[in-house]
């Protein structure tokens, strides 16, 4: 079990539409990062894709990677096969042995577990033959159903990447989503949060925090993991409140990311 951060881990730095930073991390900016918090992973996701970089730019970073130690994980979304299998060409040429995305359908549903199955049953062999694991996020679709349509393709190269808060949408609690889907479990993406109830009590806000900070039970939820056999990497990502200038919430998101991995440290 390895310790990472991913491109999630700095949406802000990164910059997303309507909160563009004058300087927005790069890719090798977050390779430089991750060597300095000491982590041994990076998950890049398509907020800042490393197949869309030019091939000089990524090969600088390819190279980094390797100059540092840094194993790199690679996220994308969608279930259309053309593209799945065109990315497992790239995690291939890159390193990569894991593929993330999230199953999410052109009409902007959610996939449920015939469209799982019909989506990667073509995908089978090619993964196979290749070593890398297809990571399904849970995301809209729920866990139950998730948990049955990857015990019905039977492979461990089709797994799941876990996400702590992700599922809150559909809802589903976190304990509910691990108890389905730890078996499947090949990432854990640890996001911690609080819900709290806005000052009028009718609705809840949720809110990120720093990894330990928040209602998240990450000594419990690791400990479910492992009895599952879990002994895959394990990715910091982070939802920073908004604050009142774009700079100031850099600033701490990076602060929050130094405080996470120090948390997290302890649990390993």
């Amino acid at each position: 079990m390895k310790l990472g951060v991913g491109t999630y881990a700095f949406m802000w730095s990164i910059g997303l539409p309507g909160a563009e930073p004058e300087q927005p991390m790069r890719a090798l900016d977050l390779v430089e990062k991750a060597q300095s918090l000491g982590v041994d992973v990076i998950q890049f996701g398509p907020n800042l894709p490393l197949e869309r970089l030019d091939p000089g730019e990524r090969a600088e970073v390819l190279a980094a990677l390797q100059g540092y130690g840094l194993e790199l994980e690679i996220g994308t979304e969608g279930l259309e096969q053309n593209h799945l299998l065109r990315m497992l060409d790239f995690c291939q040429a890159c390193g990569a042995r894991l593929l993330r995305t999230v199953p999410s359908l052109p009409e902007d549903r959610a996939a449920d577990r015939l469209d799982l199955e019909a989506a990667l049953t073509p995908l089978r062999e090619a993964f196979l033959a290749s070593g890398v694991r297809l990571g399904l996020e849970n995301y809209l679709t729920p866990a139950e159903t998730m948990a049955a349509a990857l015990d019905n393709l039977g492979t461990s190269h089709f797994g799941v990447v876990l996400d702590t808060v992700n599922s809150l949408a559909i809802p589903e609690g976190t304990r509910e989503v691990v108890r389905s889907l730890a078996k499947h479990t090949v990432c854990l993406h640890v996001k911690d949060f609080v819900v709290r109830r806005e000052w009028h009590r009718m609705g809840f806000r949720v809110e990120g925090r720093p990894a330990g900070r928040g209602q998240l039970e990450i000594p419990w939820l690791l400990d479910q993991l492992r009895r599952c056999g879990f002994a895959a990497n394990v990715i910091l990502e982070l939802w920073v409140p908004q604050q009142d200038r774009l700079s100031q919430t850099i600033v701490l998101e990076h602060e929050w990311a130094r405080q996470s991995v120090q948390y997290l440290r302890t649990l390993f």
